[in-house]
């Protein structure tokens, strides 16, 4: 493959600041926007963090929704119903789905956007169909399943010249454009070093999903109210199980609902979930364009086949790149931590559960994608003065700012040329869990290719069930 990932920032603050004047402030008003300015929507994925996006969709005009549950989408009929009723609303109910493949079929017509949050290996199969139809994309993080995934569709955006959005509601946020002004300014020096860390997928104080542990046995009857086979969807297709009959994990549940993640065939692990909100400010503050190798260089050692390990510490080597040396990116989860003097933490206190350091030639600094960067010490904080102001800013927040790019304001901040290349650089770190500990993977952006171990190579993308290719 020779199109390459790259989008400088050269080219990011240009499309930002040339677009800015084109920026439509959308009404507050619930309902309020006549026909003419409101876009056809579509939400596919309405449970947990899909809910949200139903809501704010219903801003707009929401002419459809599409669940695996049918007790998801006879619930939200309640729900939309009574708002209307509520809000002297005449219009139709959005017609609901358990296959998003028969609603694009369907209703191509009366589409216009398309917000996707299923669970992370429908990402991409739904991603795609919407913008090989023209449609605008707003797709929950991680925006693919596998790396090959991620540049199928931020090519597919470009070429579609299309809206698109990646779910990190902090790219909206005044933490990332501070991070960059903070660090394009020189306060801590080039940095040599960032480490991140999360909660994810569970400490012993917090519990999120299973992860390290294989298969379970057995078969439970398939619930009246879930569509199973569309569950799976791209995926081989298995038993379905509620909940875990014994060991470690009894009691709890096996796939659905959220519990998904910690499965290979399914979601992408605590990388996947965390990865494209911590690293996203880092990405465009270092000017990132790839990884050139990344280790595994520690886990619990019960990582298999089937799930992830119950936590990892991985590290992505950054070549050098415009004004920046080299670096390295460490990522810590499921309760393992950097050095607490790296943070100059006391013993009293609690690592936080999410955080981020950089480490430059002249300092450090700690930051969260929902926080403003803080020096290490704090004490250094008392007569810091903040560079300028130079980024442009969200006017409104995550969602309409795509809604906004969709109706032809500036492009969003998230979009896919940003959430392609994140995502790569993301998802690469699972690469090294499949490697294994101490087994360094070479990696080759441009060809999305492993060069010193070519048994990693079909773990780059997958093998999608037929039905479901994208």
């Amino acid at each position: 493959m020779k199109t390459t990932n790259r989008f400088t920032r050269r080219q990011f603050l240009k499309s930002s600041t040339v677009a800015l004047s084109a920026l439509t402030v959308l009404p507050r008003r619930l309902f309020s926007q006549p026909p003419s300015e409101t876009l056809n929507i579509a939400c596919i994925g309405v449970g947990g963090r899909g809910e949200a996006h139903v809501w704010t969709s219903l801003k707009e005009n929401l002419v459809a929704i599409c669940d695996v549950s049918q007790r998801a989408l006879d619930g939200w009929g309640k729900r939309i119903e009574k708002t209307y009723q509520k809000d002297n609303i005449s219009k139709p109910m959005p017609k609901t789905f358990t296959d998003y493949r028969e609603l694009f079929d369907k209703m191509e017509r009366d589409i216009d956007a398309v917000v996707v949050a299923t669970p992370d290996h429908h990402h991409a199969p739904t991603s795609m169909r919407a913008l090989k139809l023209g449609k605008h994309v707003y797709c929950e993080k991680p925006l693919t399943h596998n790396i090959h995934e991620a540049r199928q569709l931020m090519l597919a955006a470009r070429e579609k010249k299309v809206a698109t959005q990646l779910g990190n509601q902090g790219r909206a946020e005044e933490a990332w454009r501070l991070l960059c002004e903070y660090l394009w300014s020189g306060i801590i020096g080039p940095v040599r070093e960032v480490h991140f860390w999360t909660d994810r997928a569970g400490t012993p104080k917090r519990f999120w999903w299973p992860q390290g542990g294989t298969r379970p046995p057995g078969e439970d009857p398939v619930p009246a109210w879930l569509n199973w086979d569309c569950w799976l969807g791209p995926a081989p297709v298995r038993p379905f199980l509620d909940t875990y009959k014994e060991g470690k994990f009894k009691g709890k549940h096996v796939y659905h609902p959220f519990v998904w993640r910690g499965w290979w065939d399914f979601g992408t692990g605590a990388l996947g979930d965390i990865g494209c909100h911590a690293m996203s400010g880092p990405f465009t503050a270092l000017k990132i364009e790839h990884a050139s190798a990344v280790e595994l260089v520690k886990d619990t050692g019960d990582n298999t086949s089937e799930m992830f390990p119950t936590s990892a510490i991985i590290r992505l080597d950054i070549p050098a790149r415009a004004d920046m040396p080299p670096c390295k990116l460490f990522w810590y989860d499921g309760g393992l931590y950097p050095p607490r003097e790296m943070l100059e933490l006391p013993e009293s206190a609690e690592m936080p559960d999410n955080g981020t350091v950089f480490i430059g030639d002249k300092g450090r600094m700690k930051w969260s994608h929902a926080t403003a960067p803080v020096l290490i010490p704090e004490s250094k904080m008392k007569d810091f003065q903040p560079p300028p102001k130079t980024l442009p800013r969200c006017e409104s927040n995550h969602f309409v700012e795509w809604t906004t790019a969709c109706k032809g304001g500036r492009p969003a901040f998230s979009s896919f040329d940003h959430a392609g290349p994140l995502t790569e650089l993301v998802l690469l770190g699972n690469l090294a869990i499949r490697a294994g500990v101490g087994r360094k993977v070479e990696w080759d952006s441009a060809s999305l290719t492993v060069k010193n171990l070519p048994e990693l190579n079909p773990f780059v993308g997958r093998q999608h069930r037929k039905g479901w290719e994208i």
